[in-house]
């Protein structure tokens, strides 16, 4: 009789789960949720999901008294349902985005000898074209997806490529990395690559400029050149004032969304997200030691003494294109100081820090009265909308709502930001890094080559610059193993920055005004010295911390603005889908995540 009583109650609970099914599934067609709701934007399509899914488990009959706990009051097996009632809403609330075009910039097919191509890391000949039976190799087994295959790519030297198995994966919270649009990149041989290049080369120029001397105010001969030739090139789309670019600007991070009304995919919509250009270059997440419960991180960094700059030299230059090493190493300043000049903020982002979990220690911690300067948090309130702040009864914990749980989800956030960002790079777009771009350059000038490079760099004071500096044309880089072997385009580090900014933003206050603000002492970088400017906000300084490590890649020479810039957005993109399904498990009145876009737009997830 146990048996049958069983049988009888799992057929019923299966019948009802079938038309709870179909009647979500009818109510919630493409159709239907295109019409409901928006890419960015799922709050009416969430709060209906949670209301048909949590309301249908009231309707459920009573459960044997087996299946309740010692006290009666627990039904198991309805917790049971809810959790997997849940994740199929989730699941299917994933799939009914579309999948977007996923345009390349016809590179690949356009030139036969790869060169507009990432091949690091593969054979090249003596001019640094890549070996064509090696490239099919690789294309081969990304295409076949075959686990054997990848271990049969043609590699020219010691180094391997970088996970390109990795964006395989099917993650089981947030979107599928396809569902993702990102702008088809700059072509090779068009403009907006070429000023993309200027813009490097000046980097490279300017690594151990201050940025004390980045300000419109600011009598350093060099970032005036910069910000001078800038201004002359027909296609950048950095960060301008009054459409033009000044020594505030300079360098300063962007992000680059697909525009939505070109149906193509092609069109890319550029924005300087809010806070960007104000106050100092360094966030404030990077100036300030993070409290850590009896603990402290300083903030004060290693990094590397001017004159480290690497694959100046053909040879060297050759020896990584073919995944070989430099055989040179980085020579450290001994005395640690706070990121003050472009080296080193590129050096930052080539090894790291706390970051963005240090920014959550740095925000949940109250401000210091002895020290504000040096030992103080930010204290800043939980995002309004968290359904603890205004309870009388309740705080959040590591499970729901407070810095434990936002902690989780930045962790979580980072893989699957890289799964999205090297899909792009090895499935659809295959992009060449700028060391590799440079190397066309120097063949042209040097052994008379015709490669398709725009005369907006070839013609530069930038190139000319640094030939004079430092004795070639090819793009100076601050490590000595220059970019890792994975392509350029879209930035893993950006996705990584954009996923964890975005999440750090939907969990505090972004508009709080951060106290004690710093800046680096400019005669002495060792010391801090009080910032008097304009107010700075935790959503400023934020979106400032995502562009500062995105934009830093570049000023190590391994990325592209555009690279930076996209990465940037499809690593939101993959925050607010986490979310998305974050949310449709809380038990909390909750109203849904409310913040502010890199694009400047309010969003409720």
């Amino acid at each position: 009789m146990q048996f049958e009583s069983e049988s009888t109650n799992q057929a019923q609970n299966e019948n009802q789960n079938s038309s709870t099914r179909r009647s979500l599934i009818k109510r919630f067609s493409r159709r239907s949720f295109i019409n409901r709701t928006t890419m960015l934007t799922a709050t009416g399509v969430v709060a209906g999901l949670m209301g048909s899914t949590f309301s249908s488990f009231k309707k459920e009959g009573v459960v044997q008294a087996r299946e309740r706990d010692i006290v009666g009051r627990f039904n198991y097996n309805k917790f049971v349902e809810k959790a997997y009632r849940v994740r199929l809403e989730a699941a299917r609330l994933e799939r009914s985005f579309p999948i977007p075009p996923h345009p390349t910039n016809g590179d690949e097919e356009r030139y036969a000898n790869k060169i507009g191509s990432d091949s690091r890391g593969l054979p090249h000949n003596q001019r640094g074209e890549v070996n064509l039976n090696a490239y099919n190799s690789l294309i081969s087994a990304l295409t076949s997806q075959d686990p054997n295959q990848y271990e049969k790519i043609i590699l020219g030297g010691t180094r391997k490529l970088v996970n390109p198995q990795g964006p395989l994966a099917i993650s089981l919270e947030g979107i599928n990395a396809a569902q993702i649009a990102v702008p088809s990149p700059p072509a090779l041989a068009s403009a907006a690559r070429a000023d993309e290049a200027v813009e490097l080369y000046w980097q490279a120029l300017l690594r151990d400029v201050p940025f004390s001397q980045f300000q419109n105010n600011t009598d350093d001969s060099k970032v005036l050149a910069a910000v001078e030739e800038l201004n002359r090139l027909s296609a950048f789309y950095g960060p301008k004032i009054n459409g033009r670019v000044t020594p505030q600007t300079l360098f300063r991070g962007s992000v680059s969304y697909v525009d939505r009304s070109d149906r193509s995919g092609r069109t890319a919509k550029h924005v300087t997200p809010p806070g960007i250009l104000n106050g100092p270059y360094i966030s404030q997440f990077l100036l300030r030691n993070i409290p850590w419960g009896t603990q402290y991180i300083l903030a004060v960094i290693r990094t590397a003494l001017p004159g480290n700059d690497f694959l100046t030299n053909f040879n060297e230059w050759l020896t990584v294109q073919n995944g070989g090493n430099s055989g040179r190493a980085i020579n450290y300043d001994p005395k640690r100081r706070y990121v003050s000049t472009v080296r080193d903020l590129g050096e930052f982002a080539h090894i790291g820090g706390a970051l963005y979990y240090g920014a959550s220690l740095l925000l949940s911690s109250p401000v210091s009265l002895s020290d504000p300067l040096i030992d103080g948090g930010i204290g800043a309130p939980l995002n309004p909308g968290n359904p603890y702040v205004n309870s009388r009864t309740q705080i959040g914990s590591n499970a729901t709502f407070a810095v434990g749980h936002l902690q989780a989800l930045l962790n979580l956030g980072t893989s699957r930001a890289i799964r999205a960002s090297y899909w792009q790079k090895y499935y659809v777009h295959r992009i060449l890094r700028p060391e590799a771009y440079g190397g066309l350059v120097y063949n042209n000038i040097v052994n008379s080559t015709q490669y398709p490079i725009h005369p907006e760099i070839l013609n530069s004071q930038a190139l000319a610059r640094t030939y004079s500096n430092f004795g070639t044309y090819l793009l100076p880089q601050a490590y000595p193993e220059a970019a890792p072997l994975h392509s350029s385009y879209t930035g893993g580090a950006a996705a990584i920055a954009g996923v964890n900014v975005t999440l750090l933003k939907a969990f505090f206050d972004e508009n709080h005004v951060i106290p004690n603000p710093v800046v680096p002492d400019p005669n002495d970088p060792t010391q801090l010295i009080p910032y008097t400017g304009e107010p700075l906000t935790v959503g400023g300084e934020l979106n400032k911390l995502a562009t500062n490590y995105a934009i830093g890649r570049g000023h190590g020479g391994i990325h592209w603005r555009t690279d930076g810039a996209a990465g940037l957005a499809l690593g939101e993109e993959v925050a607010i889908s986490l979310l998305r399904d974050e949310r449709l498990g809380y038990n909390e009145d909750f109203q849904g995540f409310t913040f502010t876009k890199f694009d400047g737009t309010r969003v409720t997830v």
